[in-house]
């Protein structure tokens, strides 16, 4: 009996071609697109959003000519509990989130998984550029990074569980990007040119604050921005606005560029510093998943990256509770940021990560 394989498809380039790899490796394939939302209803337009009609046409084509079934799955309660409401709590609370790294935890590797399992089907498959091996030394499964050192995804994915890799494939995470357009056209795929998409899905051309705002209903008041004395030295706008390291739309003038340094929604005041006052060597971190081990024993020397698009950095590592970790840095880091996540490396090898206290 072949193995059967349900496929993650967002209508854009990536999840189609990985369609196309699965079921040329002979598997029983079915598409599902994830509905998250409705556009409408939080003022998304198309033109950047992965879950416009336009995407879940352009899977359907692709699903089509492939010859496998294909179904659109409505997620929107999930999605609107597990991320959006977590993405608002985050600013109100003066943090920053990572509304695609939730995404991946609870909806695709999480609800699509189960509802997978549910039909019958063996493996949950996306086009993420990453890559799964099994480790017999150890008994576990590993997340590594992808051959495409530049679309390298194994950062958003740190979360994922041992059962979870066992059930997933990423059948691009040896491939380069090149290559994926190329048997995409190949194939004569409807969206074989078609732009990546974007930022957040649900927040249009960057302007998460507005969509706060109109979603929530809220208006945010005014407060303060101090320096590291506390001093006033001018008002802000509304906490959500503002997340450490910015220094656009601050509205200071003075001798020296001023950033975010900190936000404190207890006392609804930012705090703002110069260029050298962002920099830190120690951060803690919380809501800790580990893969490549069940424990870190010790003081253990790795590479840590607290964003998407930072290059590693050496640091130490110590877990001081069951999902608790304290990071020393080698050289100080700029802006680490309450509410994003740390993700470590031990080579292409992703040992776990968890979220800047």
């Amino acid at each position: 009996m072949r193995s059967k394989a349900v496929i993650a498809m967002s209508g854009g380039v990536d999840s189609s071609v990985a369609a196309y790899l699965m079921k040329a490796r002979g598997y029983d394939c079915m598409g599902i697109t994830m509905k998250l939302f409705h556009n409408e209803d939080i003022g998304v337009s198309k033109e950047h959003s992965c879950c416009s009609l336009d995407d879940v046409e352009d899977a359907r084509s692709v699903a089509y000519a492939l010859d496998i079934p294909y179904h659109v799955f409505n997620f929107s309660e999930r999605f609107q509990e597990d991320v959006i409401d977590r993405f608002i709590a985050a600013y109100e609370n003066g943090s920053t989130p990572n509304p695609c790294i939730d995404c991946n935890r609870y909806l695709k590797f999480d609800k699509l998984y189960h509802r997978a399992k549910e039909l019958g089907y063996d493996y949950v498959v996306t086009g993420h550029y990453a890559r799964i091996e099994w480790d017999a030394r150890f008994g576990r499964y590993l997340l590594k990074k992808a051959a495409d050192g530049g679309k390298d995804q194994s950062y958003v994915l740190y979360s994922m569980t041992q059962e979870q890799l066992a059930h997933t494939l990423f059948p691009l995470g040896g491939m380069k990007k090149e290559k994926v357009r190329e048997i995409a056209q190949t194939q004569g795929f409807v969206n074989a040119k078609k732009h990546d998409s974007q930022d957040i899905c649900f927040v249009q051309e960057g302007h998460y604050f507005e969509f706060i705002e109109q979603y929530t209903g809220k208006s945010y008041p005014e407060g303060d921005f101090i320096d590291k004395e506390g001093t006033v030295i001018g008002r802000h706008r509304g906490i959500i606005r503002y997340t450490v390291g910015q220094r656009r739309g601050l509205g200071i003038s003075g001798p020296e560029p001023m950033y975010v340094c900190a936000v404190n929604p207890s006392a609804n005041t930012v705090a703002l510093g110069k260029k050298q006052e962002l920099f830190s060597k120690s951060l803690t971190a919380g809501d800790v998943n580990l893969i490549s081990v069940p424990r870190i024993e010790g003081a253990v020397r790795l590479k840590a990256k607290v964003r998407y698009r930072q290059a590693e950095q050496p640091a130490t590592v110590t877990q001081t509770g069951e999902d608790t970790l304290n990071i020393e840095f080698d050289e100080p880091q700029r802006a680490i940021t309450k509410g994003q996540s740390v993700v470590l490396y031990d080579g292409d090898i992703v040992v776990g990560g968890g979220i800047i206290q």
